[in-house]
C-alpha cells in the first residue's frame, strides 16, 4: 500500500505541484510587498497626498472603494509580469540549427 502511494506521487507530480505551490505563494507574497511597500508610494504619492490618503487601496468615491480594485490590478499586471519574465528564462527553448 506505501509503495503503491508512493508510486502515485511519483506517477503524477504530486510532490513538484506542492513544491510549486509553495514556492508561487512565497513568490506572491514577494511581490505583493514590493508593490505594496516600494511601488506603490514611490510612483503614486503625489496623486495620494492630494488626495489625502496614505494608501491607493483606500481611496473612495461615495462609498465605492475603487482604490481596492485599482491597487489589486496593479499588483495582478506586476505578478503576471514577473511570472511571464521567469517563465520566458526559466523555459526558454534552445534554437535548433537546421541542416
Amino acid at each position: 500500500m506505501t509503495k503503491e502511494f508512493f508510486q502515485f506521487l511519483k506517477t503524477y507530480g504530486v510532490i513538484g505541484l506542492a513544491i510549486a505551490v509553495v514556492i508561487g505563494g512565497k513568490l506572491n507574497d514577494l511581490i505583493s510587498s514590493l508593490v505594496n511597500d516600494l511601488l506603490m508610494p514611490l510612483i503614486f504619492q503625489p496623486a495620494l497626498k492630494a488626495a489625502n490618503v496614505d494608501d491607493i487601496r483606500k481611496l473612495s468615491y461615495d462609498g465605492i472603494l475603487y482604490g481596492k480594485v485599482l491597487g489589486a490590478a496593479i499588483d495582478f499586471l506586476i505578478v503576471a509580469f514577473v511570472v511571464f519574465m521567469f517563465a520566458k528564462f526559466v523555459l526558454r527553448e534552445e534554437k535548433v540549427a537546421k541542416k
